[in-house]
């Protein structure tokens, strides 16, 4: 390393896959004074809000706010479908499956757990082995994580949609969504899923602390079937609220709603269709300048192909351990911060880009010259020209 003069000081770029790049017009809306919660505008915004959430997860159905993260939605979404002693089939391709899994085994629920490993996206074939051995229908829901944060695998929720119908199996459809929603094409109820979980800070870009689950009459057909479910992770009440209080059962996260307000107001002012459009390009561009790094031999690729790779994260591997070096490089120098290698046994050897939410091309193109940056000041191998590769991919 031959410059040891920090450059960092400024404004840091997290480029990290969540909690995502925080709009200004987000921030903005919740440097308020805390609102009356009985009456106002906080309770008149709330119709308007549900709508355009599920406008996002594109279904007509219902949705629930929770106050908590990730792990917090897909507890409520299993507490009120899946009760002790019932099967729910896990099909894995990255951290976040066994995550979701460990939940319902927490709650009493058995698991089938398929592996495909940390690279491989699901093989549907090894899925329908599972269901046509289960003729007693056991299973009652397929946890499916649409994007694993942790790999950047993009599965096919509609392939696997397509496959419980043509097997005639009726298990709930359950997708995570966390990482995709507002990035990745997704649509809810053309795409035939059930259940639905999101959380606030990646492509919703609000910080971290709400989380949703959106729910169709099959699913509350289920619901209605449950022995209990706790108080607060019911999501009857928050649905179907008679008072303002039931849709968060207490006291709302109001200045989460307000930052909520001005993300949607940002996707919907640019068009969902274009907000998946810009990430798809936005990911090439990424794609090809790592196409030109891997020329040198030490950057590769977790997922070979583009087709299930993530549009909101792109998950790296460098050889000799070099990837820990290069996130330290970019955060203490250059004030970048880029995503960990989660879940990857060869940790300090993975990194992952972020480009989720509020991004655009010069921040990736910045994000990408930091990258450049620290792989030089390291003397790590690669092709030249990466960068003039991005561009292109940018300007076509």
């Amino acid at each position: 390393m031959t410059n040891q003069i920090p450059l960092a000081h400024g404004r840091e770029y997290l480029a990290i896959p969540g909690p995502s790049v925080m709009p200004d017009a987000v921030l903005q809306a919740m440097h308020r004074p805390s609102p009356n919660i009985y009456d106002g505008e906080l309770i008149e915004m709330m119709p308007a809000l549900t709508h355009d959430l599920k406008c996002v997860a594109g279904t007509q159905h219902n949705v629930a706010i929770y106050i908590a993260n990730g792990h917090g939605t897909w507890e409520a979404a299993l507490s009120n479908v899946i009760a002790p002693g019932e099967t729910v089939l896990a099909p894995a391709s990255g951290r976040f499956t066994h995550g979701w899994a460990e939940m319902a085994e927490g709650i009493g629920a058995k698991v089938e757990l398929i592996d495909f490993g940390m690279s491989s996206p699901w093989d549907l074939e090894r899925i329908a082995e599972a269901l046509r051995a289960d003729s007693s229908h056991k299973i009652k829901a397929v946890l499916a994580v649409h994007v694993d944060t942790s790999t950047s695998i993009r599965n096919d929720i509609p392939a696997l949609r397509a496959l419980l119908d043509d097997l005639d199996h009726p298990a709930l459809l359950m997708a995570d969504c966390i990482a995709s929603m507002g990035c990745d094409r997704f649509e809810m109820d053309a795409w035939g899923v059930d259940v639905t979980v999101t959380a606030c800070q990646k492509g919703l870009m609000t910080p971290a602390g709400t989380c949703f689950v959106f729910f169709n009459d099959k699913a509350q057909a289920k619901r209605a079937t449950m022995p209990r479910v706790s108080q607060y992770w019911d999501w009857q009440p928050r649905a179907n609220p008679e008072l303002f209080y039931q849709y968060f059962n207490g006291t709302a996260p109001t200045h989460h709603l307000y930052g909520l307000r001005a993300a949607l107001d940002l996707i919907h002012g640019e068009g969902l269709e274009q907000v998946w459009a810009r990430h798809e390009h936005l990911a090439k561009a990424i794609w090809a300048a790592c196409d030109i790094w891997a020329q040198g031999g030490a950057l590769h690729f977790n997922v070979t192909d583009p087709a299930v790779r993530s549009h909101a994260v792109t998950a790296l591997r460098l050889t000799e351990g070099r990837g820990t070096p290069l996130r330290n490089y970019t955060e203490t120098q250059l004030g970048l911060t880029l995503g960990i290698g989660l879940g990857m046994e060869d940790w300090d050897g993975c990194f992952r880009l972020g480009h989720m939410g509020h991004v655009n091309a010069q921040m990736v193109m910045a994000m990408l010259g930091g990258v450049e940056t620290a792989m030089a000041a390291l003397d790590i191998p690669r092709g030249k020209g990466a960068l003039e590769a991005a561009a292109a991919a940018l300007a076509t």
